[in-house]
């Protein structure tokens, strides 16, 4: 049988809320647009790069995502120490490059996870908790700042792709 990606409900974030409530909502709007971009296409529909010469593909973006996800709460803000999710050796854009349309349902199932334990290293900790990274400082305020301005830009690439894999539009 082939998988296809499960349908995905929006989340929508309050419009007038603490600051760290709206960050949170925000992020999870822009998770969600994601997981809504991919939903009923199969591993093989996720793995088409559409939008020639360019070779980015929606699985890619997932890959990507739970990479990013990753690196930047788990690894960066908390601190943990955590083996590579792609084979180095394949280099740094395996992520993006090295795809297995079969393999689709457990990179979709990796993203969702990688999101929960990025909330759950964010949980109980302040914006302004910082970490070091390359010699400089980081809060975590602009953890979700970075976090949100990367799913906003390939949200846009997950429009485009998506519209020339079967002429779904919309937000």
């Amino acid at each position: 049988m082939t998988w296809t990606a499960p349908d995905a409900i929006r989340t929508d974030g309050p419009l007038a809320a603490n600051e760290r409530v709206m960050l949170e909502g925000f992020l999870g709007w822009y998770r969600s647009t994601l997981l809504q971009k991919c939903a009923g296409l199969t591993g093989e529909q996720l793995a088409v790069a559409s939008v020639p010469p360019s070779n980015l593909t929606l699985l890619g973006i997932l890959r990507h995502m739970a990479k990013v996800e990753r690196t930047w709460f788990r690894q960066r803000f908390a601190g943990e120490a955590l083996d590579p999710m792609y084979e180095p050796t394949q280099g740094k854009d395996a992520d993006f490059e090295v795809l297995e349309s079969a393999k689709a349902c457990d990179d979709y199932a990796r993203l969702v996870e990688e999101c929960r334990l990025a909330d759950a290293a964010a949980a109980g900790a302040s914006l302004d908790d910082t970490f070091t990274h390359g010699g400089e400082v980081y809060s975590l305020r602009l953890v979700y700042i970075h976090m949100i301005a990367e799913y906003a830009r390939h949200i846009g690439h997950a429009d485009l792709l998506r519209e020339r894999v079967d002429g779904v539009t919309g937000a």
